[in-house]
């Protein structure tokens, strides 16, 4: 609400006119005569800090569009999806250890199971082959000058526990990857729509500060006029200029958290400067619009991070699992094809193995034990936090349920006292009016009413975001 100008002008200047307002029945015995007075235009008042916040370049019109270039801007969505990729990727990585090994290695007679190689030699020492040189191939000189030698192996472990079991826990890492997922985007979901609704507050506020401005400009400037008219003294146009002094910084800080409120939405957005809100977007329906993405669930337990914290904690459980299958033996299966061009009378050419590799563990210096207390540890690790976070989700929803009711009532309180400051900021320019009250009482009552102003703007919007709060804390937000 404006306030009206200093109202002991009316007996300093000209344009006010006092007149007895004809009663409309005679007046009751020992009450005084009603008068009114007509109330000249408050002055014209110019000055720069006046001037809105200039509009940032990129404007955000609705909900979808904000949602669109999350989706496509994000860093902190993308590195969660390419977790998911990395854990599949893993996965498939275990997969293969149990699948047959077939060609692709180097190495010669040393290359591992599973490969095909070949090799050819070039002996640098020679001498002459004896005459009676039997089952060798026909050569004047031994060894054989040159030789081409291949080999073609084929590996498939038969019995293998700890490789098959690894992949059941790879995907365990999956399905955790996918719920963080799920959780990231309900954190984005909130965190955007907090921003957003940050902005609007932050753009009521400013205008909030003009009109201040502008009420303590036109005090300041009545004040001035009654002093030259000996109406005021000069304290009293000091404590006037004081209070647009206020009404400046007030201004000056609000424009600057604006700024920075823009600045947090589009780096929410991955936008690096400001963004900011188009006037017709619903901010009040933006709990509606942010929930028709995301879906509720019943219990903490369902929450993505919390499900996700279930995964891990299981993951543990199996790694500690999988170190004792290490303890068991491996059955591999191998199959070798092999030729050379230095081949011994009476010998096939080329020949082929099939056989089976039974390997036992014995022992390995400790290394399995000390990974056996390694995974106990994380193991314990894991449940530990799962039970945190449980603790915490717990709390965060009783808050959010609890935060729209103190946000109501703090709308409530708010608008009281706006009303009141308002209607304090009037009387006291009315009994300034008439000879009482001072201009101390003056400036309280103006920079009361703009506070309360602010403080109704913040509460306003608070109930917004704790809407918001309430139906993202029970809730997943899948892709």
């Amino acid at each position: 609400m404006r306030a009206f100008l200093i109202a002991a002008l009316l007996f300093a200047l000209p344009g006010v006119s006092f007149a007895q307002v004809p009663p409309a029945a005679p007046p009751a015995a020992g009450a005084p005569p009603k008068v009114s007075w007509t109330v000249p235009p408050p002055p014209e008042v110019d000055d720069p800090m006046l001037a809105p916040v200039p509009p940032p370049k990129r404007i955000v019109s609705s909900w979808a569009e904000a949602q669109q270039i999350l989706r496509t801007r994000s860093t902190t969505l993308k590195a969660a999806l390419d977790q998911v990729v990395q854990a599949e990727g893993q996965t498939m990585v275990a997969f293969a250890q149990y699948l047959p090994a077939f060609g692709g290695c180097a190495g010669g007679s040393s290359a591992p199971p599973g490969c095909a190689n070949g090799a050819y030699t070039h002996q640098l020492l020679t001498r002459p082959a004896p005459e009676n040189a039997v089952g060798t191939v026909q050569t004047n000189v031994v060894p054989i000058p040159n030789t081409l030698t291949g080999t073609l192996s084929l590996s498939q472990d038969i019995l293998n526990v700890q490789e098959f079991d690894q992949i059941g826990i790879n995907e365990l890492m999956e399905d955790s990857s996918r719920l963080t997922v799920k959780d990231t985007r309900r954190t984005l979901d909130l965190a955007l729509a907090n921003e957003i609704v940050a902005v609007v507050t932050g753009e009521r506020t400013a205008e909030i500060n003009r009109v201040g401005l502008r009420v303590a400009l036109e005090q300041f400037d009545i004040s001035k006029r009654k002093e030259a008219l000996g109406a005021a003294t000069a304290l009293d146009v000091v404590r006037a200029k004081q209070n647009a002094a206020n009404a400046r910084a007030a201004l000056v800080n609000g424009d600057e958290a604006l700024r920075q409120a823009r600045e947090a939405l589009g780096l929410a957005l991955g936008i690096p400067e400001e963004v900011g809100v188009a006037r017709e977007m619903n901010v009040n329906g933006l709990s509606e619009d942010a929930l028709s993405a995301c879906r509720a669930v019943s219990s903490v337990d369902q929450r993505p991070d919390i499900a996700a914290a279930n995964r891990n904690l299981d993951v543990a459980k199996r790694n500690l699992r999988n170190t004792y299958y290490s303890f068991l033996p491996v059955i591999t299966g191998q199959s070798t094809l092999s030729g050379t061009s230095a081949v011994n009378a009476g010998y096939p050419n080329p020949t082929w193995s099939i056989g089976a590799v039974l390997s036992v563990p014995i022992f390995d210096g400790g290394t399995r034990l000390g990974t056996i207390k390694s995974e106990r540890a994380a193991e314990d690790i894991a449940a530990q936090n799962l039970e945190g976070l449980k603790r915490q989700a717990l709390i965060q929803v009783e808050q959010a349920q609890r935060g729209i009711s103190v946000a109501e009532v703090t709308y409530k309180v708010s608008l009281e006292q706006r009303d009141l400051a308002a209607q304090n900021d009037e009387m006291t320019q009315a009994a300034f009016v008439q000879g009482h009250g001072t201009s101390v009482d003056l400036v309280t009552a103006s920079e009361a009413h703009r506070l309360a102003e602010q403080n109704l703007a913040v509460a306003e919007f608070g109930e917004v975001k704790a809407r918001l709060a309430a139906l993202l804390a029970l809730a997943t937000c899948p892709w």
